[in-house]
């Protein structure tokens, strides 16, 4: 379903303190309760929002999801843009991971500057990755990185909702270091993301993103880990990143659920708190990237 209701997005921070308070609550019965809680081994591919942790589950593990993703926000009028993976992932064994699965869109988006007024939900496209654990984790060595490699053939342009013909491969290195065992943990992620798209009126467009990321988090009740995030992005209208036309910085809250035994949810919410947009100018850049975004996984093991 589309995101239209601005109030909902207004009363989105009380609805997040709101349940920051009730962790909290919890955090602090648990540390005041006699029996102390075990923290046992977690995998730590999505306990960072946006960030990736090194993670890729058990050998022989399946599991599906749905992950949103919402941009939010231009310099004038509405614009909210979502993109849904349907995601199914298996890993064969304790070094390759495997993931595939459709996309879904929508935009919403009235009186923005460059955009056509729109309202509509779409099939987007299809989406792949392969992720390999380069460096494993062990007990002399609390650091892991794992290398990723994420094709997507899109219909819908993310932006603008118009059809439009778009390749993108997304290179990351994801990385994390247990700083306290079991309990806080610091991820780092370095991306490429070159695009091909041909519009609907045939014209072909190069551009791409590489980012860089750090994030923190912390357990505070087994089930349960709070951090934040920063996210540095720079786009270029070419793959050979000589054609600089932006950059924008993001900070945000994380959180990380364990809802039962085999199934868990992730949320964050980013904002743009820094940016340059060398063609239209002003403090945030507005054009390649939003004001806000947010992202919600729910996922089940099996």
């Amino acid at each position: 379903m589309p995101i239209a209701s601005a109030t909902w997005f207004r009363a989105l921070p009380a609805a997040v303190l709101a349940a920051l308070s009730v962790v909290a609550l919890s955090g602090a019965a648990y540390a005041q309760s006699d029996a102390a809680p075990k923290f046992y081994e977690i995998e730590t591919k999505y306990i960072f929002g946006f960030t990736e942790g090194s993670g890729i589950g058990l050998e022989g593990e399946k599991e599906f999801s749905v992950e949103s993703n919402v941009n939010i926000g231009k310099r004038d009028g509405r614009y909210v843009a979502s993109q849904t993976k349907l995601e199914y992932e298996f890993t064969p064994s304790q070094f390759v991971q495997f993931e595939f699965g459709a996309l879904v869109s929508t935009h919403n988006i009235r009186n923005v500057t460059d955009l056509d007024d729109r309202s509509s939900v779409d099939f987007m496209g299809l989406f792949g990755e392969v992720r390999y654990l380069l460096i494993e984790r062990t007990s002399n060595s609390p650091f892991s990185v794992t290398l990723s490699v994420e094709p997507n053939w899109r219909r819908i342009d993310e932006t603008s909702g118009e059809r439009v013909t778009n390749f993108e491969l997304e290179a990351k290195i994801n990385a994390d270091m247990e700083l306290v065992p079991n309990r806080l943990f610091a991820g780092f992620n370095v991306m490429y993301e070159p695009e091909w798209t041909r519009t609907s009126e045939g014209e072909v467009e190069h551009e791409a993103t590489i980012g860089a990321s750090a994030a923190l988090a912390y357990r505070i009740i087994p089930e349960i880990l709070i951090g934040a995030e920063v996210w540095y992005l720079r786009h270029y209208d070419g793959f050979d990143l000589a054609q600089f036309t932006g950059d924008a910085v993001y900070v945000g809250p994380t959180l990380y659920v364990q809802l039962s035994r085999k199934m868990f949810m992730t949320a964050a919410w980013n904002t743009q708190v820094a940016g340059r947009d060398l063609e239209n100018g002003g403090s945030l850049n507005l054009t390649e990237f939003s004001r806000h975004r947010a992202k919600l996984k729910v996922a089940v093991e099996f």
